[in-house]
């Protein structure tokens, strides 16, 4: 994720061209946003069918969990198709507690906001001083994760420190209760935390850890990547070979996890991620840009609609149209490449692409 759960911080200026100001209705021109971080991005089970247990029920907050049909249906389903232990799987309803504080901090995510504001908090210039003091004090085990999976350092760094502040602030609530609850008293995301409880409950077995060893952010992402369950048992790296995943505390072990996952969502090596464009806004562009993210133009059909590139960018190279609203009712407009939807699959958000660009740019030197 990816991902709900990350507590956003800091900003930077976006540099970039082809801006148009202009006030258009307020249903075509609302930013569209994810409904939260990258946790609802990392993760589901794709190819994993299996129930939404939601029935009409009282609350847990009212029933408890084990009193709670929807957590008996839970237990029973992964007793039978998980082969999970009955016995361990009641034993940790018995012990979990509900938090009703994270429904109403789920109802808040920090991509609501515009990008003159979103930028404020997520990657000025102290996102990026701090982030080169996070590269020098740890250059060796970024770079040798960069160098195998051929993602830049500075992007890697830069996710770290959108994410949680280069360490700082890794949040600190048992993920086995932030899961549990939102599994069953979110329902609007109910079936994804449903998949990341199982998820869990498997990676700590794995890990031969108790289940109430994990913190994490109020939505269960956990370490300097913040990571959901199932990108921690898919994604998650064991670089400094003491037999351990260790994203809380290794950042060899974070750094090289992030670099896997980006290269497992196909990042491409020496690719751009942002162009900036011009365009006279019509319908069709507008509507191109309201669509769903996803690669689904050519810059070549882009620029037959009236895009005009205002850096070099092949033609054949498959994009996403988007605008930033850079103070109150101003636009700009961009395509993002292939690197910039690698990095949308992290977190659901276009700003929070943006803004890991701006800051590994502001570490680097470079024009990602």
């Amino acid at each position: 994720m990816k991902h709900y759960a990350t507590l956003l911080a800091t900003a930077t200026v976006l540099v970039a061209c082809g801006a148009e100001s202009q006030k258009p209705n307020t249903a075509a021109t609302k930013p569209k946003v994810a409904d939260s971080t990258h946790v609802i991005t990392q993760a589901t089970q794709a190819n994993d069918i299996r129930p939404f247990f939601n029935q009409p029920a009282a609350s847990v907050a009212e029933t408890g969990f084990l009193a709670n049909p929807n957590v008996q249906a839970f237990i029973r389903y992964n007793v039978q198709q998980n082969g999970m232990n009955e016995a361990e799987l009641q034993q940790f309803f018995s012990q979990v507690r509900h938090r009703s504080s994270l429904i109403a901090t789920m109802d808040r995510p920090g991509t609501s906001r515009p990008w003159y504001e979103f930028k404020v908090g997520n990657g000025g210039a102290s996102k990026i001083t701090a982030g080169r003091k996070f590269y020098a004090n740890n250059r060796a085990s970024i770079d040798h994760a960069a160098a195998q999976y051929g993602v830049p350092a500075e992007i890697i760094i830069a996710i770290m420190g959108i994410e949680t502040n280069y360490g700082s602030n890794k949040g600190n609530v048992l993920v086995a209760d932030s899961l549990a609850t939102l599994a069953f008293d979110y329902p609007r995301r109910g079936e994804f935390f449903q998949g990341e409880l199982i998820e869990f409950l498997k990676m700590a077995k794995e890990e031969k850890r108790n289940e109430f060893d994990f913190t994490g952010s109020f939505a269960g992402a956990m370490g300097l990547p913040q990571f959901m369950p199932s990108s921690y048992r898919k994604w998650g790296v064991d670089a400094d070979g003491d037999g351990r995943r260790n994203i809380w505390t290794s950042v060899p072990d974070a750094a090289a996890s992030v670099a896997s996952y980006l290269k497992g969502f196909g990042w491409q090596t020496g690719g751009r991620m942002i162009i900036p464009v011009s365009l006279q806004i019509t319908p069709q562009l507008q509507a191109i840009i309201d669509e769903k993210t996803a690669l689904n133009y050519t810059i070549g059909q882009l620029k037959q609609l009236g895009i005009v590139p205002l850096q070099p960018v092949a033609d054949n190279e498959r994009a996403v149209l988007f605008r930033l609203e850079t103070e109150p009712g101003y636009y700009e407009y961009f395509v993002g490449l292939n690197n910039f939807y690698t990095i949308w699959r992290y977190n659901n958000s276009r700003m929070y692409v943006t803004a890991v660009r701006d800051i590994a740019n502001g570490i680097s030197g470079g024009n990602l």
